[in-house]
């Protein structure tokens, strides 16, 4: 007979009390975080006797709570995308079963009085209890809090709560997403005093606005006989009793007004902050207090380098302001609730959220969702009860705005029973889920990294009908959100205006959110102490999914990364463009004017400050725009250009005064054309080489050997670049592999012709594959510019029939080491590529070699800066090269070449090797979002194609000028 342990049941705790809504009481509460006695062991059948009250556990270690126990030397951090780390035989798991054992002593404080709820506020995977010997219950649903009445089992003096907590359940089935496999308690245990008469045990909160009328009504349920106290709209009811107020201030992500309430039993008081606001599907479209929404939102993980998911109200706060400083207006909780705290911040600073069910069975998918739980009536009882926990927990926040049945679980019953559930007892909020695409059981139609053109086709209600008309009319009259798009994994994600074109162009079309929030690379050290981040696979897994857990907006240590600057950009709530001899300022804000923003200006000529000022911007009202003039702008010498920049004009509760909101970029004054140097003086030939002006070359291949003073290797044709996430595509459009298998990662090289003319010297190269008929013929024309100066006029023409874009195409210098600092006048700070780059804008701006690197978590093509002017690599004294040309280029500087790039697996394998390596590109390809999604679009490609590259190079000698 099979006896299934109590990790393996089908139900929950019949122990465990009611769901409740999330409350701040004034009842008494003992925290009983920080260090417990800890013991780890590789099975979860071991003797419950450390249980007991009069246990010895001297042996064991301390370990903080909250925390995950791989985190502090006990067992090890696993990664996997959708596959299940054990055999797929719902709801059993191996018997190799990753165990801790917990001690905690505690007294509770003089006075305590009343029944006693211990509530533990999130155990992965499944938790037994006992208290001082006596077993209270279980744990189920990782990211769920769970209490019990302990009331009986305390005792005056020393109480022991002893917790036996196990890796793998019946609910890791259902808690496959996409993320570190990491164990322990890792949110609060809490014992929380609860009065005998007037326990306010649950209370619940509808605050509807009336955008007709301005009205709002209050309407507040308490789970005992309770007075509803509003002090500074009047109210002083009892619970139960709805009120109607003639005028109160909505709640909305821009102006989160809140109201501080009390609902008081004479026993206990709660506190609430009270948003009114009303959610409501209007002809086809998700509005909240009368208008449309559009989400310009993320997908979050919760996580820390360090703590993994056991997170601190710092994390929390960090979060919600970088969001908030990025134009990030809506939060998806991928793929779980989030601590409470969180949401609080959500009301409190303003940010849409989608709640998630803490359920996905993704792995299922590999075995064409056969046994899911989501579609098996046995687990109808926990999926449903994950949902109950979920929305009684989160019921009062004015932020959430959407419930979310779960990610990527298939489709089936038990999906259907928690929507039936939901709806019953909490009608306010529209339903969300993705993978079932006939949304028979939601109201909001969802996708994931659709390519652009088949968002356009949901936005013009074009796109593919379903079998069943019903569910098909169904669907098209529901609104559509994009619940992950834009994978943001390593350098990207690129494409990012096209997809908010579309939002903005179609009404149905309410945003999406960005996959995802942040890398969840854990912090480790090299055998030397040198630190990086480690992925899938660092920690000897042996199923796992490497660096696929990297993925983010932010880095593992929340510095913002190029993706997430691009992505500001799109999402600016202020549109500034060119109108005449003005500017049109256009209002993308959903309720809110622009009183609270500055509009400053800037005008710079070759990258240098003209002049700048404050432009006069009347009141412009949401959604509206108006035509604001320029002032009398003085002339202007070079390449002119005017920033005109929405920036704070007061401190806001999440950023200072200043912050950029918004900014657009004008040209003025085009550049004068560039008139090359006149020719200086015939080629020499000597037993040295061949010298073309400050130029030495060799005289059998022709490449050039010392510029002035200056020790030089190359150029040599550039088509590799070290393959992006995105190129690599684990989970789309994969070029990596076919450049590979077209040899353009080591390709040869053979110098056809060295040609001396009066004044050129001609270098004849072909460049190609090895096996195959395909080539590129760089033809490199030299000529001497005066002393200092060289020109190089670099023609690229593609032999045979080239079927795939090139990585990149460019030239290759090796110059000295001691050459550190690039200055460059184009576009920056940040690196850019055909389809990313949107946060630069032109200008002149210096960076050290090591400071143009994006320390991507997995090593990877980055660092390029476009649309170059000019730019000098110098030392410290001002000596080295300029590069310029009569058209923008490409610049990449770097102390290491693409190959040790493309080798390396961490940032902490990478070397310099004794050279400063400049690249100067004539085009990349783009970068797109193929790591899961689509590919590079049309635009964005680099096909082989005849080019042509012309540069200046200048020797600058110590104190020259850019």
């Amino acid at each position: 007979m099979t006896v299934s342990a109590w990790y393996e049941a089908l139900s929950p705790c019949p122990a465990a009390r009611p769901a409740r809504a999330w409350c701040d009481s004034d009842a008494e509460t003992l925290s009983l975080d920080g260090l417990w006695r800890f013991r780890f062991a590789d099975r979860a059948d071991g003797p419950t006797d450390f249980a007991a009250a009069e246990f010895d556990d001297a042996a064991w270690t301390d370990l903080p709570v909250p925390a995950h126990w791989q985190l502090h030397g006990h067992g090890a951090p696993a990664y996997t995308n959708t596959r299940y780390p054990f055999p797929l035989d719902p709801p059993r798991v191996p018997d190799e079963n990753p165990t801790g054992d917990y001690r905690r002593v505690f007294e509770l404080p003089t006075g305590w009085a009343g029944r006693t709820v211990l509530r533990l506020g999130g155990v992965d995977s499944a938790a037994r209890i006992w208290l001082n010997g006596t077993e209270v219950g279980w744990t189920t649903g990782s990211r769920l809090v769970t209490e019990f009445d302990v009331t009986d089992l305390l005792r005056p003096g020393a109480n022991v709560l002893a917790v036996r907590v196990v890796q793998w359940s019946a609910g890791s089935y259902l808690e496959d997403q996409d993320m570190w496999w990491l164990s322990g308690i890792f949110r609060g245990v809490d014992l929380v005093a609860r009065p005998v008469e007037g326990a306010l045990d649950d209370v619940t909160v509808r605050a509807d606005y009336d955008h007709r009328t301005g009205a709002g009504t209050l309407l507040v349920t308490a789970s005992t006989p309770a007075r509803v106290r509003v002090p500074e709209l009047g109210v002083d009811v009892a619970a139960g009793e709805n009120v109607r107020l003639a005028h109160v201030e909505p709640w909305s992500a821009e102006r989160p007004r809140l109201y501080d309430a009390t609902v008081s039993s004479g026993a206990e008081t709660v506190r609430l902050r009270v948003g009114f606001r009303t959610v409501a599907m209007v002809d086809g479209l998700l509005t909240v207090n009368g208008q449309p929404l559009l989400f310009n939102g993320v997908n979050r993980h919760e996580f820390h380098p360090d703590r993994g998911r056991a997170l601190t109200e710092e994390d929390m706060l960090a979060d919600v302001l970088l969001m908030k400083q990025h134009n990030v207006n809506a939060v998806r909780t991928s793929h779980y609730p989030p601590h409470p705290r969180f949401l609080e911040l959500c009301d409190e600073y303003g940010l849409w959220v989608v709640d998630e069910c803490d359920l996905e069975t993704h792995g299922f998918w590999l075995a064409d969702w056969r046994g899911n739980p989501a579609d098996d009536a046995r687990w109808e009882d926990l999926c449903v009860d994950r949902m109950r926990r979920m929305v009684q927990r989160d019921k009062n926040h004015p932020s959430i705005v959407l419930w979310s049945l779960g990610n990527e679980s298939g489709s089936g019953r038990n999906l259907a029973a928690m929507a039936r559930w939901t709806r019953a007892h909490d009608p306010s909020r529209p339903l969300l889920y993705e993978r079932d695409w006939t949304c028979r059981d939601v109201d909001v139609y969802s996708r994931m990294y659709l390519p652009v053109a088949d968002v356009e086709a949901i936005g013009q209600g074009a796109e593919p009908p379903l079998a069943d008309a019903a569910l098909d009319a169904r669907r098209r009259a529901m609104p559509f959100i994009h619940a992950e798009y834009a994978h943001a994994m390593g350098n990207g994600p690129g494409n990012l205006r096209e997809y908010q074109d579309l939002y903005e162009k179609y009404p149905r079309l309410q945003g999406g959110f960005v996959w995802e929030w942040i890398d969840h690379g854990l912090r480790a050290t090299t055998a030397d102490g040198q630190e990086f981040y480690a992925y899938g696979g660092d920690f000897g897994e042996i199923e796992h999914d490497g660096n696929f857990v990297a993925d983010g907006l932010l880095f593992p240590d929340r510095t913002p990364s190029p993706g997430l600057l691009d992505l500001k950009k799109v999402f600016e709530p202020v549109r500034i463009t060119a109108d005449g001899d003005g500017v049109r300022i256009a209002n993308l804000h959903g309720v809110r004017d622009l009183a609270h923003l500055e509009f400053r200006w800037l005008l710079e000529a070759d990258g240098q400050e003209v002049a700048r000022g404050v432009l006069s911007v009347p009141d412009v009202a949401a959604g509206a725009s108006v035509r604001v003039a320029l002032p009398v702008l003085p002339e202007t010498g070079g390449e002119a250009f005017l920033t005109v920049r929405a920036v704070l004009a007061a401190d806001e509760p999440w950023a200072k005064a200043g912050q950029e909101v918004a900014w657009s970029q004008l040209p003025v004054a085009t550049a004068p054309q560039m008139v090359a140097a006149r020719r200086s003086g015939p080629i020499s030939r000597s037993t040295d080489g061949i010298q073309v002006g400050p130029g030495r070359f060799d005289p059998r291949d022709g490449r050039l050997r010392h510029l002035g003073g200056l020790a030089v290797a190359g150029p040599t044709l550039q088509v590799w670049r070290a393959p992006t996430d995105n190129d690599r595509a684990p989970h789309g459009e994969a070029l990596e592999p076919v450049w590979r298998a077209l040899g353009l990662d080591h390709l040869r090289r053979r110098v056809d012709a060295v040609e001396v003319a009066d004044d050129t010297l001609v270098v004849r190269t072909r460049v190609a594959p090895v096996g195959r008929d395909l080539a590129l013929l760089a033809t490199y024309t030299w000529t001497a510019r005066g002393d200092d100066r060289l020109g190089l006029s670099v023609a690229v023409e593609p032999v045979g029939p080239w079927t795939v874009p090139l990585p990149m195409l460019g030239v290759l210098f090796g110059l000295p080491d001691t050459l550190t600092g690039v200055e460059w006048f184009g576009s920056g700070p940040g690196e850019s590529y055909p389809d990313t780059g949107l946060a630069n804008r032109v200008g002149r701006f210096y960076r050290t070699v090591p400071e143009l690197q994006t320390p991507y978590v997995f090593p990877q093509e980055n660092g390029r800066r476009a649309a170059v002017r000019w730019a000098t690599v110098t030392d410290g004294q001002g000596a080295g090269v300029r590069v310029s040309g009569p058209a923008p280029f490409g610049l990449t500087v770097r102390p290491w070449r693409a190959e040790a790039l493309d080798q390396a697996a961490h940032p902490t394998d990478l070397r310099p090797d004794g050279h400063t390596w400049l690249t100067v590109d004539a085009g990349h390809q783009g970068i797109g979002s193929a790591s899961c999604g689509p590919g590079v679009l049309p635009a964005y490609l680099l096909p082989a194609a005849p080019t042509r590259l012309d540069l200046e190079l200048r020797v600058l000698g110590q104190g020259d000028a850019g």
